[in-house]
């Protein structure tokens, strides 16, 4: 085998994996809603989730290293600001966005991220608009305007959805701050692992979950609880690390694009929702913008830590 198609193996093998993570992702409102129909509040299934994503977190890191799990305790600033401030806001906004909106919309709304990214950069970083960027989040708010459907005759989406999914969008894009911080003394995995261990203990006690424990011992929880933890979490995680091994940030960012596009499907094909014309257009918008922006520096670190936190 010559050398590039060697590379173009290497690179397509990459590419599965991160298409992999990012579908995992995708479907991560097909969990969530059957959690809803089940009872749960949105805190509640944010402490769901953290909590099944720290167990299996940590179980894979004491078998496969464990001594990744060694942290300094003054370090743990770092994961107040991740785990706390970031991931379980992010997972409230979204999961609220969910209920309120549809799983297509929200997963729309999330990925109004990156210029939620650009915008700190520039405040916190003295980073430079450039023509690139400004298109981008020309076309992200463009976009979003016509997911939301304000161009459409029937808008049937609330200010507290709407506020809900740009929450999950910003509180998402805070994490490239702070695990930028923390990826200077710390492997992706113990940034993930402690992100999600005080993630946990954070919304846990104050989610309501444990008033009624039982509720998570029947069965239809226990699978639903495992799908969001383990396979939207830590496997999507794990696939999409795997495949950002082999190629750069720009081009995994890119690729990450398909999560809306299986949102949308998945909430078709299990939920029955429909969108109009104005909605798919809209849907295209942000997913250009995000492939243009995937090709700036300032938001590599957005796609870089997707897969150190969903």
């Amino acid at each position: 085998m010559n050398k590039k198609l060697a590379y173009l193996y290497i690179v397509g093998g990459a590419s599965l994996y991160i298409v992999g993570g990012a579908s995992l992702w995708g479907i991560i409102g097909v969990f969530v809603t059957k959690l809803y129909d089940l009872g749960f509040t949105p805190a509640e299934v944010v402490a769901i989730r953290a909590l099944m994503a720290a167990i299996f977190l940590l179980c894979y890191t004491f078998i496969h290293n464990r001594k990744m799990l060694k942290i300094h305790i003054r370090d743990s600033r770092y994961f107040v600001g991740t785990g706390i401030i970031s991931i379980v806001f992010f997972n409230l906004c979204m999961f609220t966005a969910i209920k309120e909106t549809s799983v297509s919309i929200s997963a729309i709304l999330l990925y109004t991220a990156p210029a939620f990214v650009m915008i700190l950069s520039y405040l916190l970083f003295k980073e430079a608009f450039t023509l690139q960027k400004v298109v981008a989040l020309l076309m992200t708010f463009c976009g979003c305007a016509f997911v939301v459907g304000i161009f459409s005759n029937d808008t049937t989406i609330s200010l507290y959805g709407l506020l809900a999914g740009l929450g999950s969008g910003f509180f998402y894009s805070l994490y490239s701050i702070f695990g930028k911080f923390a990826l200077e003394k710390y492997e992706s995995i113990t940034v993930t692992v402690y992100t999600f261990v005080f993630a946990a203990i954070a919304i846990v006690p104050f989610s309501g979950l444990l008033s009624s424990p039982q509720r998570l011992l029947h069965l239809d929880v226990l699978l639903y609880g495992i799908g969001l933890g383990f396979f939207s979490t830590m496997l999507a995680f794990l696939l999409y690390t795997k495949g950002l091994s082999y190629v750069e940030s720009s081009r995994a960012s890119i690729v990450a694009t398909l999560e809306p596009v299986v949102a949308a499907l998945a909430s078709f094909l299990f939920f029955h929702e429909r969108l109009d014309v104005f909605q798919y257009f809209g849907i295209i918008l942000v997913i250009s913008s995000i492939v243009i922006v995937g090709t700036s520096s300032s938001t590599k670190s957005l796609f870089k830590a997707r897969s150190q936190n969903l």
